[in-house]
């Protein structure tokens, strides 16, 4: 398991996994009164967290499957890139695909975060690419069965 350090700089409790199994961590609001997101509004909402990856590592923000079919709500740059450098407050962008309006109140579960191991990858420029069996061939190429 990899340390991240965080500073609580809310009043929220801290990101936790919910099960032994969970791959995200429940994010919440950290608001001093309710915002209410109107259809298709779209509202940078904080959490009051900030953290310090280790180089290596990124943390996706993704949103809450019952958010989503329930009421609509979603994380609109999903999932959210937070970068190993980045030091300043977690935001979520949360945006209302429903046609009613949806009120996010202090401490509510809003999004999830999913802390991975990634690489950078360096881009070397060569004339041709290597032929494979789907070719160029674009989205919906292989079909809908």
């Amino acid at each position: 398991m990899v340390k991240i350090q965080l500073v609580n700089r809310g009043h929220q409790q801290l990101p936790a996994y919910a099960t032994p199994q969970s791959a995200g961590m429940d994010l919440r609001a950290n608001l001093d009164e309710p915002v209410t997101l109107h259809p298709m509004e779209r509202r940078l909402i904080p959490t009051g967290l900030h953290i310090a990856l280790p180089e290596g590592y990124e943390a996706q923000v993704r949103p809450r499957s019952g958010l989503a079919l329930k009421h609509g709500l979603t994380v609109l740059n999903t999932p959210g890139t937070i970068d190993a450098d980045y030091r300043g407050e977690i935001g979520v962008v949360l945006i209302n695909l429903s046609q009613n309006d949806f009120v996010v109140n202090d401490g509510e579960r809003i999004a999830q975060m999913v802390i991975a191991r990634c690489e950078q990858g360096e881009l070397v420029e060569v004339d041709v690419l290597d032929e494979t069996e789907r070719g160029e061939g674009g989205y919906g190429h292989t079909g809908v069965k």
